[in-house]
């Protein structure tokens, strides 16, 4: 009686036979694989749904044993089911190992705070400071800062201009709010 084609016309009534093999003797010496084990978790798991939905679980049934088919005659296909699957068991979620990390459009961060620098060294230790730097960290600068109002800045590949937009921005903003301290 084969187990795989008999779930259609199961009877939940009727006592099963399970094949074992070997003697408790053998399975001591040969414990069962991981394989083993996840092929009878599959087969009790739709032994269980046939007792409240045969339809189902044979549907069921069928269309493992068509991706298992092919999956043997693909290897294509068993690799892709590997990596869909991959950690599954393990309860861990899906990843895919070669994926490149995305960065999300995100720059990194800025070298140094430009409005701390120019509060203890002024405009001049800003430039000298801004001066080392290469056109991809003043970007990441003028990103950080929020110094791209016009989105232009981040176009251009000129170091004196970026460093110039650099501190144009940090002497707005040391002198926004003037008109309200006391004098």
């Amino acid at each position: 009686m084969s187990e795989a084609h008999e779930i259609q016309g199961f009877d939940p009534s009727t006592k099963l036979e399970i094949d074992k093999v070997g003697s408790p003797d053998v399975e001591a010496v040969n414990p069962r694989t991981d394989t083993e084990e996840a092929f009878e978790e599959a087969r009790t798991a739709l032994m269980q749904l046939a007792a409240s939905n045969p339809d189902l679980a044979t549907s069921l049934s069928r269309i493992v044993t068509a991706i298992a088919t092919e999956a043997a005659r693909s290897k294509r296909l068993t690799q892709s089911l590997l990596r869909a699957t991959q950690g599954v068991d393990q309860g861990y979620k899906r990843t895919k190992p070669d994926a490149p990390e995305r960065r999300g459009g995100r720059r990194n961060p800025g070298a140094f705070d430009p409005i701390s620098i120019f509060a203890e060294h002024g405009e001049e230790g800003l430039r000298e400071r801004l001066a080392g730097l290469s056109i991809e960290q003043l970007r990441d600068i003028i990103a950080e800062q929020g110094m791209d109002h016009d989105r232009l800045a981040m176009k251009w590949k000129d170091r004196t201009r970026l460093s110039d937009r650099i501190v144009e921005r940090v002497l707005a903003r040391s002198v926004k709010g003037e008109v309200f301290r006391s004098p």
